[in-house]
């Protein structure tokens, strides 16, 4: 079964609407039907839908009460914006969409948007990978909430790596957060961000440790629109890439050679020549 009908799954970013990508804001302004969910879209996102528009807020609703709109859609061959919050790759509830779309014959596209982890640590200025410090981000949320994660999923296994680390839909609990990140190897003073609706006017973005995190999310009396960042490189400093400095070379740069022999010397003879500015 085929049918002309379009739905796009568009990422609506953190909160701001001026955080759209262009792409988003396009798909928007061309729907039939807009489907966004108040609870966690800023409504501003839809001053770019058509004004004949048809807007339907799906936060009351199960996906049993969006699927008549999917299927109007195939059979009127109608383009439907539905729009998530953040990244839908993340925790966008999109899979099954997906399937139930394809189902009906729809085609399905998918919008990238801003996740607020990468928001976050913009508005406190900081890169998530420094160098010598930090190289990878693990992306996680606390278990035992309403959806159980897979087995070796856990917060204390992943903070053994003592890498950065984005926690999601975790700050009902944040006493049992903060427990086990300590359980995995995070000490009390490792620099910890707590951030409540990110970009939104009335976003708190607040500096903490491991130690106090669970004291600073109950002072705010915080307990959902909240992420959490935690690593050394959110106040590491001193540290260098090797992506800038002279005695690197790529494709398009060549090496001042004083610079690169010193560069191999801290190295060990092991500075690499890869990678693109």
């Amino acid at each position: 079964m085929t049918s002309d009908g379009t739905v796009w799954f568009v990422g609506a970013g953190p909160g701001a609407a001026d955080l759209l990508t262009l792409r988003a804001a396009r798909v928007i302004a061309e729907a039939d039907i807009v489907i966004w969910a108040a609870s966690l879209v800023h409504a501003d996102v839809l001053d770019h839908a058509r004004p004949d528009a048809e807007v339907i807020d799906s936060s009351q609703l199960p996906i049993e009460g969006v699927l008549p709109l999917y299927q109007r859609a195939a059979e009127q061959g109608l383009t439907v914006a539905r729009i998530h919050s953040g990244d839908p790759a993340l925790w966008g509830a999109v899979q099954e969409q997906l399937e139930l779309c394809r189902a009906l014959g729809l085609a399905v596209q998918i919008v990238p948007g801003v996740s607020s982890f990468t928001a976050v640590a913009a508005i406190v200025g900081r890169e998530l990978t420094v160098p010598e410090v930090a190289q990878s981000v693990i992306l996680t949320r606390l278990e035992g909430g309403k959806t159980p994660m897979p087995p070796g999923e856990r917060v204390r296994d992943f903070a053994r790596h003592g890498t950065t680390m984005a926690l999601f839909l975790s700050a009902a609990r944040s006493g049992q957060v903060q427990a086990e990140l300590l359980a995995g190897g995070y000490t009390d003073d490792t620099p910890a961000v707590v951030a409540y609706q990110a970009t939104w006017p009335d976003e708190l973005v607040v500096r903490c440790t491991v130690g106090t995190l669970e004291a600073t999310v109950k002072q705010h009396k915080l307990w959902k629109h909240t992420l959490f960042l935690v690593g050394p490189a959110l106040a590491a400093e001193g540290t260098r890439s090797h992506l800038y400095h002279p005695g690197h070379f790529h494709t398009f740069r060549r090496a001042e050679p004083a610079a690169r022999a010193e560069l191999r010397r801290q190295a060990g003879g092991r500075a690499g020549g890869t990678g693109t500015p």
